[in-house]
């Protein structure tokens, strides 16, 4: 196995940020495997810690990388015994712990797919997902297990269950049942194209997408992640955490497996929910230097009083942030928070993810800027309507990564082949973001060319909210949009007209709230109701989104 030098560039001095750019060539090898780089690399090593991991309810454990190996050749070994075959896909629905990136490791290993499962998933969500790419098993936690089975007669494709600490049904198994397994495995040749995972978006229309991506998802990642390491030229004593669950690409890909890349160790905290005082007290037990996470957390993490009194976060070197917008305000308490640490925003989306960010060691970090084209990737502002690269410097146009050769890029919607056209156009990959780029190549975003809420990090559909609502024998039509929010960047409001012989009632909205927190996910209820009596349509009958958005504006202005 080869160390893969490009993505070690951190290790050379650089007189600037063009020179690495130009020098920066992808090294994709002629057969790679996540599971091969991210942990077996690592594994002779008694002593290279992978996890030290926490959960809400005092639970300490410290996994060796040799201990991941072990338990994830026990499990490709339990899975090829329950008859998952290459490119079967099998979910993962865990909270924060080694165990989930033990499953996908062990997937990989088996050459089949990955698909990661939010834990806050209801079982509309759930199962939606599961059915649509077939799942033939899935590993899951106490926190989803009983939505699991609320669903399970509806997956026909479904046939091995294993539980995480939930007591298992007669169909299912216990983790610890991967115990008989042999702890050593043989793994198939895997070419840096065959698929690895699929990871679900949600846009405006239609359900949500699977996003597939091969091996090489994770090299595409491994520039923006390596920019980190410029200014101390090594990883030697970086410690790793984000507080995002580990469903997502933002959370998955940009920060836990190119931590296990370059065998460092990564703090997984299980809990049901974000508390800003336990994150301090992360950083202090274990002595974390590079923590990222979506804005929202930092923001709540402002509001805990005297925070450098009351703990030690002198080890920080470094914050990353992603996912929604970031404000001048969040990067100068970061910086005087943590005595000077750098401050790293990174951009990108579940098709393309870490494709711009800041290159601090070589650039400044400017204020209200995205950030520059991370080296490997081509990036730039294309013209909407055409997808020609044509829109001057600082005018808006849609963001686009090239397509071709980027090894970041998903490789199609799954079973959405239409969709994937229409994505990917005159060579870019359109990412339905409207930003422009200055003269010295620093992104800025603009909005969305559709209708998509980030909230708290996570993007949400407006029509996956809608459709939930209107189930509801009390909704006759409803309409959904983000709308600003200090915390968490967009938060949705719904726009409801009541059923008639229905009085739009306080009670009326604890119960809708209540819905779409149980079927589809917490952060995805709407936190402002409004009954109306009728929504504003287009003249084939879609709800005009502008026109509410325009509402909101002028009632709070």
């Amino acid at each position: 196995m080869s160390r893969l030098d490009a993505y070690h560039f951190y290790e050379r001095d650089w007189e600037s940020y063009e020179a690495l750019r130009e020098a920066f060539e992808w090294e994709i090898p002629e057969r790679f495997n996540m599971a091969e780089y991210v942990c077996d690399q690592w594994a002779d090593d008694p002593e290279r810690v992978a996890f030290y991991a926490e959960s809400a309810a005092g639970e300490r454990r410290t996994l060796t990388y040799g201990d991941v190996q072990e338990e994830a050749n026990r499990l490709a070994n339990y899975l090829a015994s329950a008859g998952v075959e290459r490119g079967d896909r099998v979910g993962i629905c865990l909270g924060q712990r080694p165990e989930a990136a033990i499953a996908h490791v062990a997937i990989w290993k088996r050459n089949a797919v990955s698909v990661p499962l939010s834990t806050q998933f209801g079982p509309d969500a759930l199962g939606y997902r599961l059915d649509d790419c077939g799942a033939i098993g899935c590993v899951v936690g106490p926190s989803s297990a009983d939505t699991l089975r609320e669903v399970r007669d509806d997956l026909d494709a479904l046939e091995t269950v294993l539980t995480v600490d939930a007591p298992p049904t007669s169909a299912e198994a216990e983790w610890s049942a991967i115990d008989e397994a042999s702890a050593r495995f043989e793994r198939e040749p895997t070419d840096p194209e065959d698929d690895a995972t699929i990871i679900y978006t949600s846009g405006t229309t239609g359900n949500p997408k699977g996003v597939l991506h091969a091996h090489r998802l994770l090299l595409g990642h491994l520039p923006a992640f390596a920019e980190n390491f410029l200014a101390a030229g090594t990883t030697d004593g970086t410690v790793f955490r984000t507080p995002v669950e580990w469903s997502w690409i933002g959370s998955l890909f940009s920060m836990v497996m190119p931590t296990l890349f370059y065998g460092r160790p990564l703090v997984a905290y299980d809990a049901d929910r974000f508390d800003p005082e336990t994150e301090f007290e992360l950083v202090e037990r274990y002595g974390i230097t590079n923590w990222g996470g979506p804005t929202t957390a930092l923001r709540m993490m402002m509001q805990v009083d005297a925070p450098t009194d009351r703990f030690d976060v002198a080890s920080i070197e470094s914050v990353s942030a992603g996912g929604e917008a970031v404000g001048e305000s969040v990067i100068t308490w970061v910086t005087e928070t943590f005595d000077g640490a750098s401050f790293e925003e990174a951009y990108g989306q579940t098709e393309a993810n870490l494709v711009v960010g800041d290159c601090s060691a070589l650039r400044p970090v400017r204020a209200g800027k995205m950030g520059l084209a991370v080296p490997g990737h081509e990036v730039t502002v294309v013209d909407p309507e055409t997808a020609e690269p044509t829109v001057e410097a600082g005018e808006v146009g849609e963001i686009a990564v090239r397509y071709e050769g980027d090894p970041v890029c998903f490789v199609e919607y799954w079973d959405e082949p239409d969709l994937t056209d229409e994505k990917v156009r005159n060579g870019w990959l359109l990412t339905e973001d409207l930003g422009t780029v200055d003269e010295e190549g620093y992104f800025s975003f603009e909005g969305r060319t559709d209708d998509v809420i980030i909230t708290s990090g996570y993007r949400v559909s407006p029509e996956e909210i809608e459709e939930t609502l209107a189930s509801h024998d009390a909704v006759a039509d409803v309409g959904v949009i983000g709308v600003p929010d200090d915390q968490r960047g967009e938060v949705p409001n719904a726009f409801v007209v009541v059923a008639d012989g229905t009085e739009g009632s306080a009670t009326l909205k604890r119960t809708l709230e209540e819905r779409v927190k149980d079927r589809l996910a917490p952060y995805e209820y709407p936190r402002r109701i409004e009954f109306v009596d009728e929504l504003p349509k287009t003249s084939t009958g879609k709800v005009r989104r502008e026109s509410l958005r325009e509402r909101v504006a002028t009632s709070d202005s």
